[in-house]
């Protein structure tokens, strides 16, 4: 498996726990193992993107580096901190705009690369726009949801 193909699995891997994560943080849930394996994903997801071509400081590295700090903290505010205080909120804050940034990538990669898309928006316009809101907006709403409803570990 090339680093790539290894790169796109952990990415997809990464957007179906991180919606399934965001759901459960919208009904005031934290399951851990599934926490653990977005939280996980996301990480592996964007350290693995820095080493493919093309190389400098472009707009994908610049969404990787973002995230690796949104992933930080909240790893540190729910691992650390155990959602005590602000944390809380910083957790639920931080993990969702670091799946919505990995979801904001995978709708971007769908209209590149997926023909039916592209036909769609092949200068990324009004379908891949309303696509991009969409997503935005749904984050909005779990996002929300889950700071109003997460609670206190342990």
């Amino acid at each position: 498996m090339t680093l790539l193909q290894i790169h796109v699995a952990l990415s997809l891997l990464g957007i179906v726990a991180g919606l399934a994560a965001m759901i459960a943080m919208s009904q005031g849930k934290l399951p851990g193992t599934l926490t653990a394996v977005f939280l996980g994903s996301l990480v592996l997801t964007s350290a693995t993107g820095f080493p493919l071509p093309p190389f400098g400081l472009d707009p994908p590295r610049i969404v990787g580096i973002v995230s690796l700090v949104m992933l930080a903290l909240a790893i540190t505010a729910l691992y650390l901190f155990h959602l005590a205080g602000a944390w809380r909120w910083i957790y639920v804050v931080t993990a969702t705009i670091a799946c919505w940034l990995n979801c904001f990538v995978g709708v971007v990669q769908t209209f590149m690369k997926v023909a039916f898309f592209n036909a769609l928006a092949p200068t990324q316009q009004e379908p891949f726009l309303i696509a991009q809101l969409a997503v935005l907006a749904l984050f909005i709403v779990l996002g929300w949801l889950g700071v109003k409803r997460v609670k206190r570990q342990g």
